[in-house]
């Protein structure tokens, strides 16, 4: 199986991340590249470097605003008197349409939902070659390939068109679902991770030319909590083209499989002819943030399930953290998918 990543991404290297207003050390730290990179390499891939493919697809989803703010903010942070080691919002407006600011600390908090996607020096620059690594995955199908992995990281699926959070900034999935529709291909976004994938549905929440999925711990107590449930199907032309499957915490191999199932007939029904998968690998029962309890083997059958399908499979990486089985669940979706 083809898959792709920057060693960039080595640089986006996080430090706080604040939980029930405590700070402590943030879990999207860089050695899971190393634990990944093991677990997608034991299931026979083989890495390649993403070419450039520029802007122009990662402008394709989020605004040129939203684009300037993540290039300069580490830089214009740093020259405020006392300012801490990264951004990190303070204060956020009521809703979207309110001012603009000038300020650092008020665009802060206008484009960053929340204190768990801090930016520092080379945070752009590692989200960039998140983006373009998923980019290049999404080519590899355009070109032929049946099955692609993309280890992008940071992640992406919480980033909505002008807002960063939860550790992501780009939203790498529906980059590269729109990067397939712009060469013709009709695409399903499936997220598997544990979090609702509350950028991807804003972003196409309107739109009827791409089909969003998420299964997930129920959001009524569960992260990102404002989004993610059940009612939520979409708008205008994207009516019925979202779909959320909220599962009760806990919730292991058999129910989640028969959800997936669930999922896939939505997919046939919309008549994707090609599925990107948000493949968070948070819902593992050994995963930090407990949400789900899927195991080993229920990470596999996910991998088959997706083959079984008959359609191209691009697997970009979502969440997923540091556990003794983490790479080891990669190696089962992956070995899988090629299985199935």
């Amino acid at each position: 199986m083809k898959a792709f990543f920057d060693p960039r991404q080595w640089k986006h290297a996080p430090r706080h991340f604040m939980a029930n207003g405590a700070l402590l050390p943030n879990p999207e730290e860089p050695r899971r590249i190393d634990i990944l990179t093991d677990g997608a390499l034991a299931a026979g891939c083989s890495f390649e470097t993403p070419e450039d493919a520029g802007l122009g697809p990662i402008a394709a989803l989020h605004s040129a605003e939203y684009i300037a703010f993540l290039r300069n903010i580490y830089t214009r942070w740093r020259r405020i008197d006392g300012a801490g080691e990264e951004v990190i919002p303070n204060i956020h407006p009521a809703n979207r349409t309110d001012g603009y600011p000038k300020s650092a600390v008020g665009q802060a908090g206008f484009h960053q939902a929340d204190t768990a996607c801090p930016i520092a020096e080379h945070t752009y620059e590692a989200a960039y070659w998140s983006a373009q690594t998923a980019i290049a995955g999404a080519d590899a199908l355009s070109a032929g390939a049946s099955l692609a992995y993309t280890l992008s990281r940071p992640p992406g699926h919480h980033a909505f068109a002008d807002l960063a959070g939860g550790f992501c900034f780009f939203n790498n999935s529906g980059i590269a679902a729109e990067r397939l529709r712009a060469r013709g291909m009709r695409p399903a976004i499936v997220d598997v991770d544990v979090h609702h994938g509350n950028g991807t549905q804003g972003i196409f929440y309107a739109r009827g030319d791409v089909l969003t999925v998420s299964i997930h711990a129920d959001p009524a107590r569960f992260y990102p909590f404002f989004w993610g449930h059940a009612q939520e199907r979409g708008e205008g032309a994207g009516l019925g083209a979202n779909l959320n499957l909220p599962l009760a915490r806990g919730t292991g191999d058999e129910d989640y499989l028969r959800t997936l199932g669930t999922a896939l007939e939505r997919v046939e029904s919309f008549g994707a002819d090609v599925i990107v998968v948000a493949l968070g690998l948070d819902a593992s029962i050994d995963d930090p943030f407990k949400g789900l309890a899927v195991t080993q083997e229920g990470f596999a059958r996910i991998g088959a399930a997706f083959a079984a399908t008959g359609l191209p499979v691009l697997f970009v990486q979502e969440g997923g953290y540091v556990s003794d089985t983490l790479g080891a669940n990669l190696t089962a979706v992956l070995k899988g998918a090629q299985a199935g």
